[in-house]
């Protein structure tokens, strides 16, 4: 299956991004209050651009089943995750100023342009394979069957936010959309949707670095 094949090419980096230094301590419940704000305040940026690539999504599928399931999503996305981000930064007191326009890591910019680029293309295909990275790679590192998740609510809100059963079900659409209209492209199609892939987990992991202080 192509997406096993690309999770394969990008094993080193994947693997890195799973077993982070921020994802260990996340499940610990011990991020420092100053990495954690870092992270939500970055990652709060992808909202927007985040619901656009999924409207893109919608829009794009070959299948009426398909819309309806990337349509479902997109509304889960645009409310129970954004309402985590308002209490999360809330409770962080991060002022407002920061929450609407902060100073953006190179990684945070990116990744927007990454998203951006692929709405705007129109490619169905470059679409999901952004996504599938986006929520794939969250649902491997936020799935630990034999950890407990920490009592800390931010941290374990996150957590728990990628996985679970309809996390995983949504997960695999993805994995099953891009297997299906991926083998259906031309020799520079399936190249779009590889170095979308790659860029997309090389920024997840340059993302997670950084949240920490240089």
């Amino acid at each position: 299956m192509i997406s096993d094949e690309l999770r394969d090419l990008n094993a080193p980096t994947w693997d890195a991004a799973v077993g982070h230094r921020f994802v260990d301590e996340i499940w610990r419940g011990e991020l420092e209050p100053s990495v954690l704000r870092a992270y939500l305040v970055q990652d709060h940026q992808f909202v927007d651009a985040f619901i656009a690539l999924m409207g893109s999504a919608v829009a794009g599928a070959g299948r009426p089943e398909s819309r309806l399931v990337h349509a479902r999503q997109l509304g889960l996305v645009a409310g129970p995750e954004s309402d985590f981000f308002t209490r999360a930064l809330d409770a962080l007191d991060v002022p407002l100023t920061d929450r609407t326009d902060p100073a953006l890591a190179g990684p945070t910019r990116d990744f927007l342009d990454l998203m951006d680029s692929a709405r705007s293309s129109g490619d169905y295909a470059v679409c999901v394979a952004v996504l599938l990275v986006a929520e794939w790679l969250y649902l491997d590192w936020a799935t630990r069957p034999d950890a407990d998740a920490p009592d800390e609510p931010v941290q374990r809100e996150w957590i728990e936010l990628h996985r679970g059963p309809a996390f995983e079900a949504w997960v695999g659409f993805l994995r099953d959309e891009l297997d299906w209209v991926a083998p259906r492209l031309d020799d520079a199609g399936r190249d779009r949707v590889r170095s979308a892939f790659t860029s997309a987990v090389e920024l997840e992991l340059a993302f997670f670095d950084a949240a920490y202080p240089r």
